[in-house]
């Protein structure tokens, strides 16, 4: 028996009348949210929905997106969360690919119509027999929609004991983003979710009187799902929800409510440095563990957080198909700026050529990982699995080097490497260096086709608050900062930069 329902249940039990999640003005101690995650899975097993089951969550950072998680989780059915920016055509997809019996919708609101657009898709999947509404106003029993959740649990217990599960039965298929083809579906089992969490509670430090975790990375994502959900629910410390990240509210509810960990991508943390040095906003000081991944981290973000918080960033690394943390900057070893550290404990990461061979010395490959994270496979894609797993060891496409203490640093994807004239060309590299520039705010580079070099680099340029940098002036700054082959003929100003729903730039759009 082992379901990851266990974070929930063990603090419920424990510390009842703790808080363990913070939205707007409600409290909700641990007690009612396992209580109401019991009447979702009761909902369920009344519907013929159970052990084996697939159901899909469509929900920002609400306290339904927990009620509902580990309500599906309680019954041994599957969590499938969806990115709730999907259009109605890519949800009957996922509905579809991933065989989902139920589906969870939030209502959605003007600014995002995600009822609509989820009520169109669950009509379009025909294996999904069941559509219950997440309403957008609190406790509302009717929606235009479909049947809403509160609706539906009227006069439902709130008792329920937890369907055993094997360690190795999958608990969520999460989708990756499918920058190649149809998005897959990485199947990861109760154990591999469970013991990531648990692994990297031991390596986030403990705050004293209990930790408050601000949740702006959205919960269907793996990062905010393992390190925030999972593991802040298993510490018992405070969820404090944030529907959608904007630097100023972030920064508002860290002073409130006392936030001790942050969890996030780059671009989150340099939004906040943006906001403080534009505006004067105050500085969070109950902020002891900010921890950042899902991208590589810029020198010079890094570096500014820094001066300005007075606390170092710990930097990890980790993908969907890893649970996702696979490497981190751990306690009781030297921190090393830039890198992602090593890996975590149980997890083994080497570096790889095309063929599988390891990569020896400080020569760059590919990191390949093992261990108790790395998922079961993709769900009903055996010929993508063969091509991604071998032996138990998964291929990210990520290039990086090792240092000799171990340490990794990413370069850069393997997809985003340029090739012009020939030579090799690392993006990240040449935005490190673009980001030295004191009237560069953020970059972001690609190669684009090109007839003579068969690829040419381009700079796409967020400029500081006032800056009158050109183009030329930026492209002759880069010619005498960075080597011939590699510096960007091409730059373009943006205001601002295409982003995922987890904040990553997103790289395929610009080229």
């Amino acid at each position: 028996m082992l379901n990851l329902s266990i974070v929930l249940e063990d603090s419920a039990r424990q510390q009842p009348d703790r808080v363990a999640l913070v939205f707007g003005d409600l409290r909700l101690p641990y007690s009612l949210v396992d209580t109401i995650a019991n009447q979702v899975a009761n909902l369920l097993v009344s519907r013929g929905v159970g052990k084996g089951d697939k159901v899909a969550l469509a929900c920002p950072n609400l306290p339904y997106f927990p009620f509902a998680y580990y309500g599906i989780l309680k019954t041994g059915a599957t969590v499938v969360p969806l990115n709730v920016l999907l259009q109605s055509r890519e949800i009957a997809y996922h509905l579809q690919d991933s065989e989902a019996k139920a589906f969870f919708c939030f209502e959605g609101t003007p600014e995002l119509p995600l009822g609509e657009r989820g009520r169109a898709g669950f009509e379009e999947a025909t294996a999904t027999e069941h559509f219950f509404v997440l309403p957008a106003t609190a406790f509302a029993t009717e929606s235009e929609y479909g049947e809403t959740l509160w609706a539906a649990l009227d006069g439902v217990s709130g008792e329920f004991q937890t369907v055993q599960t094997a360690p190795d039965d999958t608990a969520v298929i999460l989708y990756t983003s499918g920058t190649t083809g149809q998005p897959k579906g990485a199947e990861l089992s109760h154990q591999n979710m469970l013991l990531n969490a648990m692994v990297s509670d031991e390596m986030f430090p403990r705050s004293e009187g209990g930790d408050a975790f601000l949740a702006a990375l959205p919960l269907f994502h793996s990062f905010g799902q393992t390190t925030v959900m999972n593991l802040g629910f298993r510490r018992r410390a405070t969820v404090v929800l944030m529907p959608r990240f904007e630097p100023g509210p972030a920064l508002e509810l860290m002073r409130t409510e006392g936030v001790t960990l942050f969890a996030g991508v780059p671009t989150m943390y340099w939004a906040m440095l943006t906001k403080i040095h534009t505006d004067g906003d105050e500085v969070p000081t109950s902020l002891k563990v900010p921890v950042s991944g899902g991208a590589s981290l810029p020198a010079e973000v890094l570096r500014d957080f820094e001066d300005t918080f007075g606390i170092g960033i710990l930097e990890g690394y980790g993908l969907s198909e890893t649970s996702p943390v696979a490497s981190f900057n751990q306690l009781g070893r030297p921190t090393k700026p830039g890198t992602i550290g090593t890996p975590i404990w149980g997890v083994e990461m080497r570096l790889i050529d095309g063929d599988w061979k390891t990569v020896e010395g400080d020569e760059p490959g590919e990191i390949a990982i093992r261990g108790h994270n790395v998922m079961k496979g993709y769900y009903n894609r055996p010929e993508a699995t063969a091509e991604a797993m071998n032996d138990g060891w998964f291929r990210t496409g990520d290039i990086a080097v090792r240092d000799a203490d171990g340490y990794y640093t990413i370069i850069d994807r393997a997809k985003d490497m340029i090739i012009r004239g020939g030579f090799n060309v690392y993006p990240r590299e040449l935005e490190e260096v673009l980001m030295t520039h004191p009237e560069v705010s953020l970059a972001a580079v690609v190669g684009v086709p090109n007839d003579s070099h068969g690829e040419e680099v381009k700079a796409y340029v967020i400029r500081v608050q006032g800056a009158e940098l050109t183009e030329e002036d930026l492209v002759a700054w880069s010619k005498e900062n960075m080597a011939a082959y590699k510096y960007p003929r091409l730059v373009e100003f943006r205001d601002a930069l295409p982003m995922t729903a987890t904040g990553k730039i997103l790289k395929r759009e610009l080229r």
